[in-house]
């Protein structure tokens, strides 16, 4: 039987009180979470030494707490990991019952094989970091590759953006609608959002003329006279995006948008995206847009917050997380 609300936040058989604190990363998220569970945003300093260095410390008792840490691994990276690593350290120590990390971006997630000599497996190191600095759990949200939750040796929640984009996809009542993968590799995520929206399903294949000077943009599927949405799971130089999306144009693709969930959006990126054929990209908020994305009219960002509060909310009462797949 749960416990009722208490002062102290959300409570639940085994732990105390559900508790969410924030990393610098995107606070405006973790404050959008805390107002979908009702709770406040847990009362904390987090600041930098003259040299950099992490300084952290707790301004509330968290003893047999459940504790959820919100702080995307985005730009910069390797930044925003030390202050989540320094803040579980500090959770662990104060004897909180259970601490989640709650990585809605997944840095290094690109790095999760051994594809050339001599590389390291980056996507596992950071695994390993956090289980060293004293994650009890891990959720997250549309992981590079799936087999990343295998890296880890605690529980892990792998969330998809999905329903939240496709809410929005639906309201564009376009009848003659295909979803395409800008790559071979995504056209098995690319089929799952064409099954739910009744879509026609196309692949861009990339490939290089035989003297490598020049890349090729076959599309694979009919596109001729229909609206298309390029979808992939993230966007960083948007080099892909804006190649593709001429390919559709030169296919014959009468209207042409992009999707994706995680919006790094580096270098290039907003220019590109200017520039490119398309009326429309889709982004959530598991990245805090920056200024130069903020000002493209083109880029239209949707929160995944209602989700990962529900989420939280399952895991701390110990309820199935699988019904927010749907």
């Amino acid at each position: 039987m749960k416990r009722p609300l208490s002062g102290d936040g959300l409570t639940s058989t085994g732990f105390g009180g559900l508790r969410l604190f924030s990393g610098s990363a995107h606070p405006l998220l973790t404050k959008e979470i805390a107002d979908v569970l009702g709770i406040p945003v847990g009362q904390a300093r987090l600041r930098r030494f003259p040299d950099s260095e992490v300084s952290f410390q707790i301004d509330e008792n968290i003893r047999g707490a459940d504790v959820f840490i919100v702080q995307p691994t985005s730009n910069p990276v390797d930044q925003h990991l030390m202050e989540l690593l320094v803040m579980i350290d500090a959770f662990r120590r104060s004897s909180a019952a259970r601490i989640t990390a709650v990585v809605p971006y997944y840095g290094y997630a690109r790095q999760d094989r051994k594809d050339k000599p001599r590389v390291p497996i980056s996507a596992k190191l950071v695994a390993n970091l956090l289980s060293a600095a004293g994650t009890n759990r891990v959720l997250t949200m549309d992981l590079h590759k799936a087999q990343i939750q295998g890296f880890f040796d605690i529980p892990v929640d792998h969330l998809f953006a999905a329903p939240v984009i496709i809410e929005t996809l639906v309201k564009l009542d376009s009848p003659k609608l295909t979803i395409v993968s800008p790559d071979a590799g995504g056209a098995e995520r690319a089929r799952a959002y064409a099954k739910r929206l009744g879509a026609e399903l196309a692949v861009v294949d990339k490939r290089r003329t035989e003297d490598g000077t020049a890349e090729v943009m076959n599309v694979i599927g009919d596109v001729e006279g229909r609206t298309c949405i390029l979808q992939d799971d993230l966007i960083d130089t948007a080099g892909t995006i804006q190649k593709a999306a001429i390919a559709l144009k030169s296919a014959g693709a009468l209207r042409i948008s992009a999707c994706a969930v995680h919006g790094v959006l580096s270098g290039p990126a907003i220019e590109r995206i200017e520039q490119a054929p398309i009326d429309h990209l889709y982004v959530t908020n598991t990245i805090p847009p920056h200024g130069e994305a903020q000002k493209c009219k083109k880029i239209v960002v949707l929160s995944v917050a209602r989700l990962l509060g529900q989420a939280i909310r399952n895991i701390h009462e110990e309820t199935s997380v699988s019904s927010l797949f749907v």
